[in-house]
């Protein structure tokens, strides 16, 4: 049986901001076997392209696509089947696009040799509730992301990427097997840089995360695969 520490190790998702293939591989190697997931995402994959993503893989890593995929429905399904044939774990769509958009592409996937968990993106957790009037949203930020959940749900993706503080309420509306990766995570005295809603390792898998994307307490560490074992002793605490 695994450990709760260990089972808290395969929910950490790293994400490999980096500017090019060297350097995100010489993180991976550092954090080889420490991490559950690397992420990666637009800026890497346009600098470093599908070949990145096989490397990484050929290491016996994890890969969480974060592309976000959007635009009509054809295109981002043939985008979308694409990325299925690199074998990640882990895709992401934005939930923008519409109920058809996601359907036709949980349809293109539906019989791909290794299909990925398919994720829809609800609300970015670099908005607030305040940003949501000029993007034409009427309602409460909570919510809008309920809403694209229950629909990304209803058209059959595997879970959604939301904020922490929205774990809780997409949990009773889809189900506790929806997944719920959530961004926006920033251990006790870390800054929030360019994040909006927040939360502690802790207390997003007290309220149901399966799966944490925590960036810079852990990339921008002098040591990575320390300041990773210390939030890992931090959950647990």
């Amino acid at each position: 049986m695994k450990s709760r520490h260990e089972d808290a190790r395969r929910r950490i998702i790293v994400p490999l901001d980096c500017p090019d293939a060297a350097s995100a591989l010489a993180l991976v190697d550092r954090l080889s076997g420490r991490a559950g997931m690397f992420k990666i995402g637009l800026e890497l994959f346009c600098a470093a392209g599908p070949d990145l993503v096989r490397c990484i893989l050929e290491r016996g890593e994890r890969v969480f696509l974060d592309l976000k995929l959007h635009d009509i429905p054809t295109t981002t399904a043939l985008a979308a089947a694409a990325c299925s044939n690199l074998r990640v774990d882990l895709l992401n769509i934005h939930l923008g696009g519409g109920e058809r958009m996601v359907r036709e592409v949980v349809a293109r996937l539906r019989d791909a040799p290794q299909r990925p968990r398919l994720l829809g993106v609800t609300v970015l957790t670099s908005l607030e509730e305040g940003d949501l009037p000029a993007l034409g949203i009427a309602r409460p930020l909570a919510d809008q992301v309920v809403a694209l959940a229950r629909m990304g749900r209803d058209a059959g993706l595997d879970g959604v990427v939301a904020s922490p503080l929205e774990i809780r309420a997409i949990k009773d509306a889809c189900g506790a097997g929806f997944l719920v990766v959530t961004p926006g995570i920033r251990p006790e005295g870390s800054s929030a840089a360019d994040q909006r809603r927040t939360m502690t390792p802790a207390e997003a898998l007290a309220a149901g995360a399966d799966f944490l994307v925590i960036g810079r307490p852990i990339t921008q560490a002098e040591d990575p695969a320390e300041a990773l074992e210390s939030i890992l002793a931090g959950i647990h605490a």
